[in-house]
């Protein structure tokens, strides 16, 4: 399981790239780029918050994950 602050590294590193993809998108048919840069930011913020919350949920769904086998003990008796 991922740890909070994993999935909020993944998320805004994944977000940063798809915003910018959507901000060049929209630069490109407007050729405006403070609609684009408000674009860019607005589907940023919106869409962190949707991964970071898809991907918690997805650490408490069991389904395709390998099972682990049980944790073995230090020592030795």
């Amino acid at each position: 399981m991922d740890s909070n602050s994993r999935s909020i590294a993944k998320a805004v590193s994944y977000r940063l790239l798809g915003s910018l993809s959507t901000a060049v998108i929209v630069f490109l048919f407007s050729g405006n780029m403070k609609v684009s840069a408000g674009v860019g930011a607005l589907d940023m913020i919106t869409k962190l918050a949707l991964y970071y919350f898809h991907e918690r949920l997805w650490n408490h769904i069991p389904f395709g994950r390998a099972k682990q086998p049980p944790p073995q003990p230090d020592y030795e008796i």
